[in-house]
């Protein structure tokens, strides 16, 4: 019957959460609302609203009022039993987006019922009573209550009506979000300090006020193993009834009392999760443990003892509540709670959307004049007339470090610099001068320059296919022709390559000797008037042409 009433409750949990999923999700307010804010913190917000205060006045916020149901059980000697129903009732309010107070009442009913036999329970007065010697130590002959008989051995129970009073302090772990305004639900937990007073009562007689021995003697001590505990269990229910008529031992006097109720002290500890269904509702889900200075919630503190004797427990007795709640949030010219709002949502949507910000006036200021703004300006203090490129820096097209507008070579060759402060260099000798003043010296000393050229051999150079640019080897070859010309100024050479008789190929060799000649005079400094190139058909290898030295 239980696990029925569990399923049809998780089902009831499941179809609220599947509305909430459609329910607006999250929080938000619009800090220009007068209305939210109360009239005391209207002073910061005319600041706010005026630029003389960063900050806007914190708005006036719903409260919280939150009823639920669940699982009120004690954690103790005896073995709680389930369901043991219970019932809160709370008013909650926020102090910030993170922390809020939380008063609460909590009712509840916990059952227990212990599936392993006892013997030991002589110093336990709610049981001792029933037994025979305690008996006959008051003075209560068994011979004159003849109908009862006494226990020689009790199966433990209670059933403890507890009342909660708690403050509690709520931290939300989750509202705060750096990359989404809103959530749907939130995480939180709290602590805080309670107080409970409770009155428990065992049963330990039956309809005619006779003790159970008989129910309890009559289970077989075979049967009484944790594997056949839930038989136990069913055997002594069917066997009880639920009348629950002796007092627990309270320790009487020694105790704090509120009525008929022992009335102690204790703290709370508390985690949840709350799924908004709407602006003023949402379901929460709720774990809340009290842990007190009392081992008598349950009746019993006295433990089991192999050798007969009985011990205190050195354990205190703890309760716990399992429930399900509706919130609701009830208050006017209020936003939600502020456990509901993102506190960032309002930086984020000033920074993406400026509706409040001072902005600085745009300036385009051009300090030095040069065309370019200073924000873009690398050279902002150019001289006055000068050109400048598009980042604001002074020409200088050759490269020489004199400013194009100073500059009275404008294009002085790289083998000239370094410049002037003008930017005029001084270029050295041609070869070919080099050369002639060599031989003049030669003529001053009576001997005459020889116009024979004597470089010998040069190499040729070799294509594959039909292509016509020049290899890394081509190359090469081409520095060691050029380097012998350079060194023997009457020589000369002839560029030849053997193409066959039709056009294409003799396209391809007029294309080959020309990038010879082109290489040797461009990137080698050779003079063209002593490169002579020619094709000539079937004279050769095709793919090879020859470079022959001659005379200038």
């Amino acid at each position: 019957m239980a696990s029925k009433k569990y399923k049809l409750l998780l089902i009831g949990v499941f179809t609220l959460l599947s509305f909430g999923s459609f329910a607006q999700q999250g929080g938000t307010y619009d800090v220009y609302d007068s209305s939210v804010i109360p009239a005391k913190s209207m002073a910061q917000q005319n600041e706010f609203w005026n630029n003389t205060y960063s900050f806007p006045a914190k708005p006036r916020n719903m409260w919280e009022i939150g009823i639920s149901l669940g699982n009120y059980s004690i954690s103790g000697d005896v073995p709680a039993r389930i369901p043991s129903i219970g019932g809160s009732i709370h008013v909650q309010k926020a102090l910030g987006y993170v922390f809020a107070l939380r008063a609460q009442y909590t009712y509840g009913i916990a059952k227990g019922l212990a599936w392993d036999v006892s013997s030991n329970f002589g110093k336990n007065p709610a049981w001792a009573k029933y037994s025979a010697p305690m008996r006959i130590a008051s003075g209560q002959l068994l011979s004159t209550i003849p109908s009862r008989t006494s226990f020689d051995k009790v199966f433990y129970n209670y059933r403890s009506q507890v009342q909660e009073l708690d403050l509690n302090g709520i931290v939300t772990l989750n509202n705060i979000r750096f990359h989404k305004q809103k959530t749907g639900f939130i995480f939180y937990g709290g602590a805080g300090l309670a107080a409970i007073a409770y009155h428990t009562k065992i049963n330990a007689l039956d309809a005619n006020n006779n003790p159970y021995t008989a129910l309890f003697n009559g289970i077989n001590p075979a049967d009484i193993t944790y594997k056949n505990r839930a038989n136990v269990i069913k055997t002594l229910k069917a066997g009880m009834d639920n009348t629950y008529e002796t007092e627990a031992e309270n320790q009487g006097t020694r105790r704090a009392k509120l009525g008929d109720n022992t009335l102690r002290f204790g703290a709370t500890f508390l985690a949840g999760v709350a799924f908004k269904l709407g602006k003023r509702i949402n379901l929460a889900l709720e774990e809340k443990f009290t842990t007190t200075k009392d081992d008598l919630l349950d009746g019993q503190r006295w433990q089991e003892s192999a050798i007969g004797d009985a011990a205190l427990t050195r354990d205190f007795d703890a309760l716990n509540y399992l429930s399900i709640g509706l919130n609701f949030n009830i208050g006017a010219k209020s936003v939600e709670p502020l456990w509901w709002i993102n506190p960032l949502d309002y930086a984020y949507s000033e920074l993406n959307n400026p509706r409040h910000m001072k902005l600085p006036k745009p300036t385009f200021d051009d300090a030095d004049g040069d065309g370019v703004l200073d924000q873009l300006d690398k050279e902002p203090n150019t001289p006055a007339g000068c050109p400048v490129d598009t980042h604001g820096v002074t020409r200088d097209t050759d490269g020489d470090g004199v400013p194009d507008c100073k500059d009275k070579q404008l294009i002085t060759p790289t083998e000239c610099q370094p410049v002037d402060a003008d930017g005029v260099g001084k270029c050295p000798p041609p070869a070919c001068c080099a050369e002639l003043a060599e031989q003049l010296k030669n003529v001053g000393k009576g001997h005459l320059p020889d116009n024979t050229c004597t470089i010998g051999d040069l190499p040729s150079v070799s294509f594959k296919g039909n292509t016509t640019t020049l290899s890394s080897d081509a190359k090469a070859m081409l520095s060691t022709v050029a380097s012998k010309l350079k060194g023997s100024p009457t020589c000369a050479v002839t560029v030849t390559g053997y193409p066959s008789t039709n056009k294409a190929a003799q396209a391809i060799c007029n294309k080959r000797v020309a990038s010879i000649k082109q290489y040797l005079t461009e990137k080698e400094g050779i003079s063209g008037d002593r490169i002579t190139t020619n094709c000539e058909p079937g004279g050769g290898d095709a793919n090879t042409v020859d470079i022959k030295s001659t005379t200038k």
